[in-house]
């Protein structure tokens, strides 16, 4: 199965981190060229984003794609991580909890809505000094992060359910669907209306169901993967071109520009001061290279149909 190459969009199981994932596919798929576009904490679910072989060369474009989630957020309780898997450091007085009505909710959601400015989760994979924040922060360490733009495209709370936590806490858990950009982190969403409301908050629960293009229909669970291979059969792959047009914005070029390209020879820019990075695919769909275009000639910031192959 090696000199395969394509992505292959995993379905997270809950408990694994992103390292164990691409271990796993590491064996599945033949090869140890496999990175992924991305983590998601241990316990997260869903898409996870993985090339295999020269696919790990799309991976660095796909790290920039917007994302979307499904996740619960817990009311009433403040914890160390901002999700479940970190501990209680704080509990909200009833009244407070009883105060945080539909109308207060509305306007702390609708402030957390759009281009906002974000404080990362101390526990978080940023380094400080070489030294990643989370390490920092379990070792003990106060840790400050600095403020960073980020977008909320959306936030929609579907559902609200008052119950009590395991230590008989009233809390209220509230199922949400954010769509953000890269770099927001969700358990921060959580934590920052748990604060607006003056309740504190955390994520209990998180799912990502797409990031660019790529949605869980085509997310494909280990148990599954590692099915086919105990078959005989070769795990499935998305072409290149495919995944490709799914995350990126895309333009079709001739052969003339393919061969150009295949030479690391620059072609017109179809949009000149476009900042997105830009997918040049052949008539039949084959990726040829991605390409920057923010000036009138576009260069290839990588070649993946080079004219010697």
């Amino acid at each position: 199965m090696s000199g395969r190459v394509g992505l292959v969009v995993v379905d997270k199981p809950a408990g694994w981190t992103s390292h164990d994932v691409v271990g796993r596919c590491r064996r599945l798929y033949g090869t140890r060229k496999v990175g992924h576009a991305g983590t998601l904490d241990p316990m997260a679910t869903g898409v996870l984003v993985l090339g295999v072989g020269r696919a790990t060369r799309l991976l660095t474009f796909l790290v920039g794609c917007d994302k979307a989630y499904d996740a619960t957020i817990r009311l009433g309780q403040t914890s160390l991580t901002d999700d479940a898997e970190g501990e209680i450091t704080a509990r909200t007085d009833p009244a407070a909890l009883a105060a945080a009505d539909e109308e207060s909710l509305t306007s702390a959601v609708a402030g957390l809505t759009g281009e906002i400015s974000q404080v990362p989760s101390a526990v978080s994979a940023i380094k400080i000094k070489g030294e990643r924040s989370y390490a920092r922060v379990r070792a003990g360490e106060d840790v400050e992060l600095a403020a960073r733009p980020v977008s909320v495209h959306r936030f929609d709370v579907h559902d609200q359910r008052r119950a009590e936590a395991d230590d008989g806490t009233p809390v209220l858990d509230l199922d949400v669907t954010v769509e953000v950009s890269s770099g927001t982190y969700v358990r921060a969403v959580a934590r920052d209306l748990g604060a607006a409301l003056g309740t504190g908050g955390h994520l209990t629960a998180l799912r990502r169901t797409r990031v660019g293009g790529l949605t869980l229909d085509v997310a494909q669970p280990l148990t599954h993967l590692s099915e086919l291979v105990e078959r005989g059969e070769q795990p499935p792959l998305v072409p290149l071109g495919e995944a490709a047009a799914a995350a990126l914005t895309t333009r079709e070029i001739t052969d003339e520009q393919a061969r150009a390209l295949g030479y690391g020879q620059r072609i017109e820019s179809a949009e000149p001061g476009r900042e997105e990075p830009v997918a040049a695919l052949t008539a039949d769909g084959t990726l040829v290279a991605v390409l920057d275009e923010t000036r009138r000639q576009a260069r290839p910031h990588v070649v993946f149909a080079p004219a010697s192959s």
